[in-house]
């Protein structure tokens, strides 16, 4: 066994190797053969240890794995092999020169097998050696072929990737244009109803109206107007980021374009829903009710009342929180509706509390709050105000069409007087108020599940 173990490894090494490399090339008659090989390996390490003939095995070892070295040498396809083949030859080489001194000179060999043997183990350290060493060119150049791979169909996406872009972007191109020409359709729509507004009970004062609508569109509209700036900003880095090949920046830039057109969408749709909702103040609202997220709205509106009394007056500050049921889940409203009665009444908040700082100074912290509570069968939602409250010679009055607390210009007495009509009327809810004069308010609107 001892004399035909080493032999009996060498060939399987060598011909699984073979065999890999047929299949990875498509040398399938070659795999076979190779297959029936390994197959004679077996039978000749079997043969050895049944009749223990060890010269009989020897030399047919000796014969075979000549023929698995010299025969590969000679054909084309295993050229890139060669230096695997030559891993072995020395190990060949020297068991058969060996052996062969044994037959012709017994006396000088017994001399010599110590060198023999240690030339034997210096051929073992030599297989071993460039094995490894052929092992990891073979992995390094798999690892280069398979990076050339990746970088082709890379290169491929990424020229994919610029065709789908540039039909991308001429298309928001058309949306964004549609909407601006909804957006100027809708201000003419608003023009040509003036005339009836002033046939309205409800409509008396005119310029108030059209100061309080103008107010009421003018945070979509500077939504719009500056998220196509940044949109516009977006596509020249695209561009740059395209021109390097840059493929994780190009995506990430488009992720961002994507969000900003939808969000111009969005706040364009806002703007219409507003002004069309303030247009039908005297009749029945035909928006449909729909499973909505009350607790989005309410963060949503918070951070664009905030934002929208900041575009108007730098030096403004306030603190804001949010105190919002998890378990609050959708309830139905006409969410266009509900998202401007929470605007109002944020807007009304932020303006008293900007109003009392204007006394206090700077001695003074304003503070809004907006929260939302399951209330057996109703959603509470409350907005509370550290302003200066409400007096109360006035709370009957502050729900009536043009009435306001705010100077001449600065409001039109129809937001509040709006969101009651849409709570109470729209959604059979109710909204009412608690104040305390210097100390603040609390708006609570209740709605039924």
């Amino acid at each position: 066994m001892s004399l035909s173990i080493v032999p009996f490894i060498v060939s399987l090494v060598f011909l699984n190797r073979f065999r890999r490399f047929s299949r990875a090339n498509g040398l399938l008659h070659w795999e076979m053969l190779f297959r029936y090989a390994l197959l004679l390996s077996v039978a000749l390490f079997i043969t050895g240890m049944v009749f223990k003939s060890e010269d009989f095995t020897k030399w047919l070892w000796h014969i075979y794995l000549i023929v698995l070295v010299v025969f590969p040498l000679q054909q084309k396809e295993f050229r890139p092999l060669r230096n695997f083949i030559s891993a072995f030859i020395p190990y060949v080489l020297i068991s058969v020169v060996s052996d062969l001194t044994e037959v012709i000179n017994a006396d000088f060999f017994k001399t010599t097998e110590t060198y023999f043997k240690n030339i034997t183990a210096l051929t073992y350290i030599w297989m071993i050696a460039l094995f490894y060493s052929q092992n990891r060119q073979n992995k390094a150049a798999e690892r280069e072929r398979i990076k050339r791979l990746h970088e082709d169909e890379l290169n491929k996406v990424i020229a994919a990737r610029k065709v789908e872009l540039e039909v991308l972007v001429q298309e928001r191109t058309v949306e964004l244009t549609k909407q601006k020409e909804e957006l100027e359709n809708t201000l003419e729509e608003l023009r040509a109803t003036q005339s009836q507004l002033i046939q309205s009970e409800k409509m008396a004062s005119l310029g108030e109206l059209t100061a309080g609508i103008a107010h009421e569109i003018q945070n979509p509209l500077n939504f719009v107007n500056n998220f196509s700036e940044v949109s516009v900003e977006l596509l020249d880095e695209m561009q740059a980021e395209i021109g390097r090949g840059n493929s994780e920046e190009v995506k990430q830039i488009v992720t961002d374009l994507k969000q900003n057109l939808e969000k111009i969408n969005h706040h364009g749709k806002r703007a219409d829903s507003i002004v069309k909702g303030m247009l039908q103040h005297s009749r029945t609202s035909t928006g449909q009710k729909e499973p909505t997220d009350i607790n989005a709205l309410a963060d949503e509106y918070l951070r664009l009342a905030y934002h929208g009394l900041r575009a108007k007056d730098k030096s403004f500050n306030a603190k804001f929180e949010t105190d919002l049921d998890p378990n609050l889940g959708k309830i139905n409203v006409i969410p266009q509706d509900m998202g401007r009665v929470i605007l109002n009444l944020l807007t009304n908040a932020f303006y008293a509390v900007t109003e009392k700082k204007k006394l206090l100074g700077e001695s003074f912290q304003p503070s809004v709050t907006i929260s939302t509570r399951k209330m057996g069968k109703n959603v509470e939602i409350r907005v509370t105000d550290n302003g200066n409250g409400i007096p109360e010679k006035i709370i009957d009055k502050i729900f009536q069409p043009f009435f306001s607390t705010k100077p001449t210009g600065k409001g039109t007495g129809l937001g509040l007087s709006l969101c009651y009509e849409i709570v109470t009327k729209g959604h059979g809810g109710e909204l009412s108020v608690e104040t305390k004069e210097g100390e603040g308010s609390i708006f609570i609107c209740t709605l039924p599940l």
